[in-house]
């Protein structure tokens, strides 16, 4: 109740619709108004689609009798940060800030100034909030299209990497993106859809971004096929084969499995009748795993000296 400034970094995933769940940030806010202070700077850093902070925020303020710009602050900063990066110490990378008013971004400034070296003032909330979306929907749809050429390049026998690696060589024009099992993580996976539907609320349809996110989603299936194919190859069924995976966190470098497309390979491989272990140097024991992934909650880390036991192994992660 005493803090000048409150930081809501909470989830805003999916719910089961594929629609924006609020309510963690719902919840986060109302209970910051039962100890409303005077003179507090509220910031959502939780990715959102634009116009949440103006929309869903600023009533529950007005609710608890504060005068948004005058007694009380509000304001918009994304979070960006890239877990196992450390390229990028999070002092050096620009803070986005957008307020609600004048005052609200001026204070926002100001606290964010004490810990970056650069902060980045935007005209609006909507600004900051699109800005972030535009960072991931970015990445989205380039991880899709390059998926989608890996799909394309099997079918001719042409080597995808050895392509990118051709392409790479151009100075200017290109930027690589490396085609993987699907998506992962907290962000990627999850923002269009937020974009997508305050997109569809006001009548707009954004078929790339959609068609993007289907593509992504099936490459566990396409990663399925392979292991299928490539046990046939041997006079293998999948049913009854063991079948170790390498890496079950979605990015290299991390324990984090949030989103990440090595349990939807591990689901249908199992749905086909195999025996599914794992290896992961950074996941000793999985965690994070839910809904109709519950089932591996628990399982540890396959020891790496008995993989000769195995009738096929995938690298998911390249840990």
């Amino acid at each position: 109740g005493e803090c000048d400034a409150v930081l809501l970094c909470v989830p805003t995933p999916l719910n089961q619709h594929m629609q924006p769940d609020l309510s963690y940030v719902m919840k986060a806010m109302e209970t910051i108004m039962y100890t409303h202070k005077a003179g507090r700077l509220v910031v959502l850093e939780s990715t959102t689609y634009p116009g949440t902070t103006e929309e869903e925020l600023i009533p529950i303020l007005k609710r608890a009798g504060a005068d948004v710009g005058y007694d009380s602050f509000l304001a918009f900063s994304p979070e960006r940060e890239d877990p196992g990066n450390k390229s990028f110490h999070m002092h050096l990378i620009p803070k986005l800030v957008g307020g609600t008013d004048g005052p609200s971004l001026a204070v926002a400034k100001a606290l964010y100034s004490s810990a970056f070296d650069s902060v980045h003032a935007v005209s609006s909330c909507r600004v900051a909030e699109a800005a972030k979306i535009v960072e991931n929907v970015y990445r989205a749809v380039n991880i899709a299209l390059v998926n989608e050429l890996k799909i394309v390049f099997d079918k001719m026998h042409v080597d995808i990497w050895e392509v990118l690696d051709a392409a790479e060589t151009k100075p200017f024009g290109f930027h690589r993106f490396n085609p993987g099992p699907g998506w992962g993580g907290h962000c990627i996976p999850i923002d269009p859809f937020y974009l997508m539907y305050k997109a569809r609320a006001l009548g707009v349809d954004s078929h790339f971004i959609q068609r993007a996110g289907e593509i992504n989603i099936r490459m566990p299936e396409f990663v399925v096929q392979k292991i299928v194919l490539a046990l046939n190859d041997i006079q293998k069924a999948v049913k009854g084969s063991r079948i170790l995976l390498l890496g079950v966190a979605y990015k290299p470098g991390i324990g984090d499995c949030r989103e990440t497309p090595a349990f939807e390979i591990w689901h249908s491989l199992e749905s086909m009748g195999a025996q599914v272990e794992y290896h992961d140097p950074f996941v000793p024991t999985i965690v994070d795993a839910h809904g109709k992934h519950a089932a591996i909650m628990g399982k540890h880390s396959y020891q790496l000296s008995a993989c000769g036991i195995f009738d096929a192994i995938v690298i998911v992660t390249n840990q």
